[in-house]
């Protein structure tokens, strides 16, 4: 372990974040009302640009009318190469009440970006003396953005999750594809005349994780555009979750229950877990820091791997 620990991630469920267009207002009681640990309304992609005023309005309004119960309150806010982004942030945090949790940035390309919003924000908190101070996510989604992850990730306090839009990232990096996620029809390697697909998403996916933990930042992984497929965003969430994720975006309610089943801990999972941490507590009294659990080697590194799903857990049903 370097002599620098990595920071702990925020402690809260993200399991699943939900997202609904900002110009639908009557989503919202039902997005409230749903599974997802993280409540998404969104001002940029889903809005139309004649639409942007009244989304950002009806959001405000919402936010303080609506009853969000304990989801985690989040609006995406628009580009900062957009007219919109800076009259977003300007207006959540002068009209909205303290209720909202959190801005997330799209887009975002570098530290800088990041530097830009945070200043806006306190200023804008500071005059209005806000006493619950904004949290932001942002979402990797350019091949600048993924090249820059690490210093992105450092780049605020704020900063407590960050997101692969796997669509705009595809088009950032001049990908052949059209597919938001999951295996692509030409991504695959031939072995003796067969085909295996793989993940192209990985690299990326990798890269925003070990950012992440370096930073103390909650990694998750975006949309998965096919919500007819079922079997196919279980298996990108398993991946994902297999990686270190810890959660991952809903386009649709019917995700919601996939990403919640993959991204909590099976019983059986946090059952093993704790066997193995009461086998290796056996083994420290015995002045061992090794033994054996079911037919495998389990050292002080299983602590930390068993301590990780234990965890997880625990904040879950708390």
């Amino acid at each position: 372990m370097s002599f620098r620990l990595q920071p702990a991630a925020p402690a809260r469920p993200n399991r699943c974040q939900l997202f609904g267009p900002g110009s639908r207002p009557a989503l919202f009681a039902k997005m409230a009302a749903s599974a997802a640990d993280v409540i998404n309304l969104d001002l940029e992609d889903s809005v139309a640009p004649g639409d942007k005023d009244a989304a950002r309005a009806g959001i405000i309004a919402a936010i303080s009318e609506v009853d969000w119960g304990n989801k985690y309150l989040s609006v995406r806010i628009n580009g900062l190469d957009t007219p919109w982004w800076y009259r977003d942030v300007v207006d959540l945090l002068e009209q909205a009440g303290e209720r909202l949790d959190q801005i997330m940035i799209p887009k975002v390309g570098c530290a800088a970006d990041v530097y830009a919003v945070d200043a806006l924000v306190t200023a804008v908190e500071t005059a209005k003396g806000r006493s619950k101070k904004i949290s932001f996510e942002v979402i990797i989604e350019s091949a600048a953005g993924i090249a820059h992850v690490e210093e992105i990730a450092a780049s605020s306090p704020r900063l407590q999750a960050m997101s692969l839009g796997a669509a705009d990232f595809a088009a950032s990096m001049g990908m052949q594809t059209t597919g938001i996620g999951g295996t692509q029809e030409n991504y695959f390697m031939v072995r003796e005349g067969d085909r295996y697909w793989s993940d192209p998403w990985h690299w990326a996916q990798a890269a925003i994780v070990a950012a992440c933990r370096t930073h103390g930042v909650l990694p998750v992984d975006g949309p998965f555009g096919d919500f007819s497929d079922d079997e196919g965003f279980r298996a990108q969430a398993l991946r994902s979750a297999t990686l270190g994720m810890v959660g991952k975006w809903a386009i649709h309610p019917k995700q919601i229950a996939l990403a919640n089943e993959v991204f909590t801990p099976s019983e059986d999972a946090v059952a093993e877990a704790r066997e193995i941490l009461a086998a290796m507590e056996e083994a420290k009294t015995r002045g061992e820091g090794a033994t054996v659990y079911k037919g495998r080697l389990v050292d002080i590194a299983s602590i930390k791997q068993a301590e990780v799903i234990v965890r997880q857990s625990e904040l879950i049903a708390g």
